[in-house]
């Protein structure tokens, strides 16, 4: 005989009912919906050592990576029932299709949706009718159950089920599962197993009482992949944003709440805990919360819940009740201890013995070969590299040990495992590297994942490199993976992304795109050596990229203000680029710059920028600089170009600006031969310019004013401040609707 238990996946209720179920019937065999394939990972779940929320995983061995993903969480029912059966010495199983049949599957790109009734509109539909959410419906209805919960999760199910027709594929699917569920009670009574528990989804119980097993013919035509399995350590954040069946997991750390207050037959206890909990946060945080605040939440959320007709507060009522008593209406006053309380920062743990993948096994070779398992901790420390090779030792393995560590810290950034974020390091030399690193049981988790993409974590950072270089549709997107490429130490990915970023190249690209781009490939050649990677291959591209940003510069001037930003930092990458690599023509370089500088028809920014830059190089004298600010400031100029340009000018080498006391003459000479209603326009646009000045540049300019007015530079600054501030007011009135 066979008892159908139908639950909604991690729901408390759920969970707490079962409980009590299988010490009423006290069942020989327990089978749970679940990959049947998964058998010898359930009795790490019953390690004292463990701790929920965990998951297993299935991935398949060969790309496309497909996953299935089966998470637990401590209120979980199939949890639940699994430790039971472990405490009373009851054979416990899986009941459900192989993992390597679930990856098989795949569903058809062409079926299109049909006007019926799928599962999802009927929830929607439901959702319409109630006037609440669907997990707000189930929580006030079932989770508040105390009596009669298998009968009306059974008839709910049902009722789902004979509302909703799925698309074809996702029918089939759910008879095949069905069928094969169904054959594995059929075995088990054949075994001799009387008294069977069967643990699965409120819709699947009618299917399961009604249809036949799968034949041994039919199961022989099951698809199948080959595929890995693994156990790992899960998190209440991962479970609210992306579970496996998606049910009940908005607010898994708030369904912890619930699970302990059903645990100790007070579910009252939930709301109490809740808002207790979301005013201690709130406190933490600085925000002033009485008792009487949380008291009265409470009593509002009580009267919410009778007026909806539950008999205990929902998450729903309880957060509606928190907004108005301790958000004071807006939740955004409250919106991070919601989510510290509803959502959580818990994270699992698992016993050391469990199964790894190969990647975690590589991993973890790595840290011990490149010394690093003492950072294996939960505490953030820093570490030091020194690129080069240490001549201090014998073997090679020691000599390079921080190259070696920082290729496989750059893999493991690559593949988005925050095991290590990289830092400033504490000089300018070309040689340091620094790094933050820090464990957690979230970095077991990524480390997991990456197993979809390789078996050791260099194959995984190649396959991702790769990936993303064949996405890459611009040559700065291929740049920065051919970057990657190199700070990983994979020759094979960076001829590979070298690769895509040639063909990219070919294209016309922006100057801002053409700039990044040579900027990174730059670096490559800079610290080539360093990294033991020859740049000979590089060479001729950079040396290409240079000279288109020398044609479209020009042009790229002609623009308005909000470009002319992205021009003037990448004639800075440019003009970078070229110092650092003597194989690139200075002279085309410095030609140019010259006649961005004296063009009248651009952008007066970047005019400005190119002589600054032309500056910094030493190829400005006093009388070239004192000619062309009394040009770009004069009378005749509109305020808003002159200004433009001296805007432009100062945004570089500052200091010499500063020191050159004919620039503050002539723009001294410029506003005074301005009237009331030009200087006040030219005031408008010089104030942006001098806006990110520091207060020690603005001291040192009032000094030069002070010299060339014969007065004091406390005297300047008083007069400046004062004046200033009364011209501002004067400003009220100005027209400003063509600026």
């Amino acid at each position: 005989m066979a008892v159908f238990f139908g639950v909604r996946h991690l729901s408390p209720a759920a969970a707490h009912h079962i409980c009590k179920k299988l010490d009423e019937i006290k069942p020989d065999l327990v089978l749970i919906e679940g990959p049947s394939d998964l058998n010898d990972q359930m009795h790490w779940f019953c390690h004292p050592k463990t701790k929920l929320p965990a998951a297993i995983l299935a991935y398949t061995e060969q790309a496309p990576i497909k996953t299935l993903l089966y998470p637990f969480a401590e209120y979980s029912p199939e949890y639940q029932a699994i430790l039971w059966a472990n405490k009373n010495k009851v054979t416990c199983r899986f009941m459900d299709l192989p993992s390597d049949v679930f990856l098989a599957i795949t569903e058809p790109t062409n079926e299109t949706e049909t006007n019926s009734m799928t599962t999802e509109k009927v929830y929607k539909e439901l959702e319409n009718i109630l006037g609440e959410s669907h997990d707000t419906f189930w929580e006030r209805k079932f989770e508040q159950l105390e009596n009669n919960y298998l009968e009306a999760a059974d008839e709910f199910g049902k009722q789902i089920r004979l509302s909703s027709e799925d698309a074809a594929f996702r029918k089939a699917e759910n008879h095949v599962r069905e069928a094969y569920m169904k054959r594995c009670i059929v075995n088990a009574e054949n075994e001799g197993f009387n008294n069977i528990f069967c643990v699965c989804g409120a819709y699947h119980v009618e299917g399961l009482k009604n249809n036949e097993p799968i034949s041994d013919k039919e199961e022989k035509l099951l698809p199948r992949v080959k595929s890995n399995i693994t156990l790992m350590p899960y998190s209440y954040y991962r479970l609210s944003e992306r579970s496996g069946y998606g049910a009940g997991n908005a607010a898994p750390a708030y369904f912890e709440i619930l699970w302990n207050a059903l645990k100790a037959n007070k579910p009252e206890n939930a709301a109490y805990e809740y808002l207790t909990k979301l005013a201690a946060h709130q406190r933490k945080q600085g925000h002033m919360v009485s008792a009487a605040e949380v008291i009265e939440a409470v009593r509002l959320a009580n009267t919410l819940a009778y007026m909806r007709s539950s008999k205990y507060p929902v998450l729903q009522d309880l957060r509606d009740a928190a907004i108005t008593c301790m958000g004071h209406g807006n939740l955004s006053e409250i919106s991070v201890s919601v989510a510290k309380v509803e959502i959580g920062l818990k994270i699992g743990q698992l016993p050391d013995g469990v199964s790894r993948t190969s990647i975690q096994d590589d991993f973890y070779r790595n840290l011990k070969d490149l010394k690093l398992e003492k950072y294996r901790s939960p505490e953030s420390q820093r570490i030091d590299l020194d690129l080069r090779e240490n001549l201090k030792v014998k073997s090679e393995k020691s000599a390079f040990l921080d190259l070696n560590r920082s290729f496989f810290l750059n893999q493991l950034r690559v593949l988005g495992v925050k095991f290590a974020s990289p830092t400033q390091y504490k000089s300018d030399a070309v040689w340091g590297e620094s790094w933050f690193l820090c464990w957690t049981p979230e970095t077991e988790i990524e480390i997991v994942e990456a197993a979809l993409l390789g078996e050791t974590v260099k194959l995984a950072a190649l396959f991702k490199i790769k990936e993303s270089a064949d996405n890459s549709t611009d040559i700065a997107s291929a740049a920065k993976v051919f970057e990657d490429a190199f700070l990983c130490g994979i020759p094979k990915a960076s001829e590979y992304a070298l690769s895509a970023l040639q063909k990219l190249s070919i294209d016309t690209a922006a100057i801002e795109e053409i700039s990044k781009t040579a900027q990174r490939l730059s670096n490559v050649i800079r610290y080539g050596d360093l990294r033991k990677f020859s740049s000979n291959a590089i060479k001729p591209l950079l040396s290409q990229l240079f000279l288109r940003a020398c044609l479209v510069l020009e042009n790229s001037c002609i623009c308005d203000d909000t470009a002319a930003k992205g021009v003037i930092e990448s004639i800075e990458r440019i003009n970078r680029v070229q110092i650092d690599n003597d194989f690139l023509d200075e002279k085309q370089w410095i030609k140019l710059l010259e006649a961005v500088s004296n063009r009248d028809d651009i952008n007066t920014k970047c005019s400005g920028f190119a002589m600054a830059t032309l500056i910094e190089r030493g190829l400005v004298d006093e009388n070239l600089l004192s000619m062309e600010v009394s040009r770009r400031l004069s009378k005749g100029v509109p305020a808003d170009l002159g200004a433009g340009w001296f805007e432009g000018l100062a945004q570089k080498n500052r200091y010499s600006l500063i020191m050159r006391l004919s620039l503050w003459r002539e723009l001294d000479n410029y506003l005074k031969s301005l009237d009331d209603e030009e200087f006040k326009r030219a005031l408008v646009f010089l104030r942006r310019a001098f806006t990110d000045f520091s207060a020690n540049e603005k001291s040192d300019i009032a000094e030069n004013l002070g010299q060339i007015w014969g007065i004091e530079p406390e005297q300047v600054s008083n007069i400046l401040m004062s004046e200033t501030d009364d011209l501002l007011n004067g400003l009220d009135d100005f027209d400003f609707s063509d600026i």
